[in-house]
């Protein structure tokens, strides 16, 4: 749990892994070998919680980028299905919706981010000449 801010000591980082990958506290706190009381006081000190919290978001940052690492598998099948003569219309309707509704919505991100880009360089402008 090094690079994670707080020193906690060993029991706590066993702890903070438990959590993550236990199914519940209880399950954990057997894992980290504490008493589920114990890792309940544990989760309520604030040096704890910003270590695990920490954990948690490296965790599902993780996640995130294997789905993302995915993204060109799952558009591939989506592009497959919509054209299969075999696939079930509501199935083809599904893939087709997919498609429509992401690709407005990588748009819209576009326009936001073009938007954002110019208001940040409006503001730099604006800085710059006082």
């Amino acid at each position: 749990m090094t690079g994670h801010g707080a020193k906690l000591g060993r029991k706590m980082e066993q702890a903070i892994i438990a959590l993550l990958t236990a199914r519940n506290t209880e399950e954990a706190a057997k894992i980290a070998g504490v008493s589920p009381k114990t890792l309940f006081r544990w989760q309520q000190e604030p040096a704890f919680d910003k270590v695990y919290r920490k954990a948690r978001r490296d965790a599902f940052g993780q996640g995130t980028a294997r789905l993302q690492q995915a993204s060109g598998a799952a558009v591939s099948s989506i592009l497959k299905i919509m054209p299969d003569a075999q696939a079930p219309a509501s199935t083809k309707l599904r893939a087709a919706e997919l498609v429509l509704t992401h690709g407005a919505k990588g748009i819209e991100i576009e326009d936001v981010e073009a938007r954002v880009s110019e208001l940040e360089r409006a503001a730099d402008e604006q800085k710059n000449r006082r």
